[in-house]
């Protein structure tokens, strides 16, 4: 029998050393992480090693529910494809665990918690957002790639793909600057 910790950040600026260290306190010898969205299992390859690798009596941890998904369809699939491999899966804080009947039910609600305070999120940036364009302070999100520097190696003549590979991004990026909406500035 394996205690086998998973962690989750949404964004590569947040940090995974709590969760860890939270895990490690509990005994998990061995402990998976990645930085992605919990709110669809697309990308979250980690945990799919870890629910592929369990076997009958493993115990998958995680420090809160919504590290495993904020989704109540995807976190109650979880547990299932856990339960179905005889592994049981348990969350540090509240101290929830499939091992009784109970910890289901508890489950479920903090499933559906996690899946209402995602929507609550959501729903506050967007009039948040709404609320900044309304006072002409709102100016979208800050370019990523400096666009009057891929116009200038465009000038250049140089081609997508070589653009794309110095200013770290993909050619579709490149694309859509320079034939996209986004057209060079006067």
């Amino acid at each position: 029998m394996s205690r086998i910790g998973y962690a989750r950040v949404s964004t590569i600026d947040q940090d995974l050393d709590t969760q860890v260290a939270k895990l490690k306190a509990e005994g998990c010898g061995i402990i998976r992480s990645e930085k992605v969205s919990g709110a669809s299992r697309d990308g979250r390859c980690e945990l799919a090693t870890i629910i592929d690798f369990l076997r009958p009596g493993d115990e998958l941890v995680v420090t809160r529910l919504d590290r495993l998904g904020r989704d109540t369809r995807d976190v109650l699939n979880l547990i299932h494809e856990c339960e179905q491999r005889g592994a049981f899966v348990t969350v540090i804080d509240p101290h929830v665990s499939t091992r009784g009947e109970m910890g289901h039910v508890v489950l479920t609600v903090l499933g559906m918690v996690a899946q209402m305070e995602r929507r609550f999120i959501k729903e506050r940036q967007r009039e948040g957002i709404e609320r900044a364009k309304g006072a002409g302070i709102y100016k979208g999100g800050s370019a990523r790639i400096d666009h009057q520097r891929v116009f200038e190696l465009d000038r250049g003549k140089m081609g997508a793909s070589e653009i794309a590979k110095a200013m770290g991004c993909s050619r579709m990026q490149i694309y859509r600057i320079l034939k996209g909406s986004l057209q060079e500035p006067t």
